[in-house]
Order: C-alpha cells, then sequence, then structure tokens
C-alpha cells in the first residue's frame, strides 16, 4: 500500500508539472510558427490543460480498466466545477465580466449533458464517441467564431514575445513535457489502482475521487495563481474549457478507444447525474449578479465533500 501512495504522489506531482510545461511550449512553439493567439488560447491551451485527464482515461481504457477510464471524465467534470470553482471563490468573489464566458457556458453545460447521457448507458460506445468528437469540433467552432466578433473575448495565457524564445528549445520543453505527462499518468493510474484493490475500493470511485483530483491538478495551479492576480474571468475560462475538453474530447477518445460496457450505478447514474447538477449550479451562480460569491464558494465545496461519499 504504501508503494501505491507514494506513485500516486509522485505521479500527481510530476503530471502538474510536465504538463505545465506541455502547454507552456506548446503554445511557444505555436506563436513562434504565427498561429493566432486566439487558436493558441483556445485550442493549444484548453487542449494542454486537458491532457492529464485524456492520457490517463485513454491508458485506462486501453488497459481494460473502464470504470477508471470513466469514473476521471465524471469526476473532473464534477470537482471543476463544484470543488476548484469553489476555491477560488473563496480567494475571491469571482467576478464574470467576459461576455464570451457568459455566452460559452451553456454550451459547456450542454457538452456535460450529452456526456452524461452517454455514459447513463453503461459506457460511451464507438457511435457514441465518434458523437462526442464531432460535437467538440462543432463547439470549437462556435467558440472560435464567437471570439473572433466579440472584440473583448480574447482571453489568452500570457506567454512573452515568442521573439524571446528559441524554436528548437520550445519543442524540446514540449516532448520532454509531453514525455513527462505520459509516464505521470502511467504511474498514477498504476498506484490507484493498486490502492483499489488493497482497499478493496471500487476502480470507479477511485477514478471519480483520487484519479479525477489527479488530472485536475494543473487547473487547480491556475485556479490559484489566477485567483492571486485577480483575473477571475481566466479561472472561470479556463474551468469551463477544460470541461468543455473532458466532456466531449476525452469522453469521445475513450469512446472510440472501445470499453466494455460497466455495471456501476454510483458512477453511470450518481456521479453522471452529479455532474450535469454541477455544471447547472455552476452557470446559475455565474449568471446571477455575474459573481460567483465566497458564500456560493463555499457552498460549491461543501456540496462536493457531501457528494464524495454516495460514490462509494
Amino acid at each position: 500500500m504504501l508503494l501505491a501512495v507514494v506513485a500516486v504522489v509522485c505521479g500527481i506531482v510530476v503530471l502538474a508539472l510536465a504538463a505545465d510545461q506541455f502547454v507552456l511550449g506548446a503554445a511557444r512553439v505555436a506563436l513562434i510558427r504565427r498561429v493566432p493567439s486566439l487558436v493558441v488560447g483556445i485550442v493549444i491551451v484548453g487542449f494542454g490543460t486537458s491532457a492529464p485527464e485524456l492520457l490517463v482515461s485513454a491508458f485506462a481504457a486501453a488497459g481494460g480498466e473502464p470504470e477508471v477510464a470513466i469514473g476521471n471524465i465524471v469526476g473532473s467534470n464534477i470537482a471543476n466545477l463544484s470543488l476548484l470553482l469553489g476555491l477560488g471563490a473563496l480567494i475571491i468573489p469571482l467576478v464574470v465580466d467576459s461576455r464570451a464566458v457568459k455566452r460559452e457556458a451553456p454550451l459547456v453545460v450542454g457538452a456535460v449533458v450529452l456526456s452524461a447521457a452517454a455514459v447513463q448507458g453503461g459506457g460511451i460506445s464507438r457511435m457514441e464517441g465518434a458523437g462526442l468528437i464531432l460535437a467538440m469540433a462543432l463547439a470549437l467552432v462556435i467558440v472560435t467564431r464567437r471570439s473572433v466578433a466579440d472584440p473583448l473575448a480574447g482571453d489568452t495565457v500570457e506567454l512573452v514575445a515568442p521573439a524571446q524564445h528559441r524554436l528548437g528549445s520550445e519543442i524540446f520543453r514540449t516532448l520532454t513535457g509531453l514525455a513527462g505527462t505520459m509516464a505521470a499518468a502511467q504511474l498514477l493510474l498504476w498506484g490507484a489502482l493498486e490502492i483499489a484493490r488493497e482497499a478493496d475500493l471500487s476502480e470507479g470511485f477511485v477514478g471519480v475521487t483520487m484519479v479525477a483530483i489527479g488530472t485536475s491538478l494543473p487547473e487547480l495551479v491556475t485556479v490559484i495563481q489566477s485567483a492571486r492576480r485577480r483575473e477571475t474571468d481566466l479561472i472561470v475560462g479556463n474551468l469551463l474549457g477544460s470541461n468543455l475538453f473532458n466532456a466531449l474530447g476525452v469522453g469521445g477518445a475513450v469512446g472510440l478507444i472501445g470499453v466494455p460496457e460497466i455495471d456501476a450505478p454510483s458512477l453511470t447514474t450518481v456521479a453522471a447525474g452529479a455532474a450535469v447538477v454541477a455544471a447547472a449550479i455552476a452557470l446559475l451562480a455565474m449568471m446571477t449578479g455575474h459573481t460567483v460569491s465566497r458564500r456560493e464558494g463555499l457552498g460549491l465545496i461543501a456540496a462536493y465533500l457531501i457528494l464524495v461519499p454516495f460514490l462509494a
């Protein structure tokens, strides 16, 4: 058990560090190659922060661990819009000023609903996976067009002028970060499965909780750093973007890999339903008063902690 715990801790730490370098390197390479900053912000950074969820779920699906694969997707969606959003609001009330974020929030709720509907059938079939990938492509087109049309919607991460970076070193950073993320994902997955077996916990429960929180660590780091800088729109945008990629991109990838049907109502019904409820509550908090207050943040965190025992 001790070795498994060490593997999980090391996997989570390396995952956060490596994923950060992967995103930073990929974004800088894109800017050096003169890819529009809008595409960098929406596609590269958004996809990159979901790389841990994608790799862990893909490895789990390919390794015959469907409950962990599905649990990680659902659990990350729940944690992002309850635990992480709540933590951000506790640090500083999240004033949602960006019109783009307000418009994209309903899109994210729709994505979570689609993902939950697929999961409630006992998993995600290849046909459903293809449908989620198509929905992901459509969502990217919608978000990109809206952002181009709205001059105030250009929220992107500060990456410093591309002239200050060398293409070769940034490619090396990207590849090293990707390799580290893949290795850490494998380590986290192995440790989590060992803990599940030795502690007699269901793999779905471990996926929804331990693995999901571990793969959401890059988002947590972003939340804390952005809150300290009072960049509240960046917090909300990052969490919404992560859920969009998790629900559609990661869910679609798992479906295309192919997983056997699972019989775990606490995962396919309770957890999947909770993801939809969390997304709806988060949307309501953003729309009412255009602020997620500290009281609402505390409520979101409490709701997450109350829900966890029902997922076992």
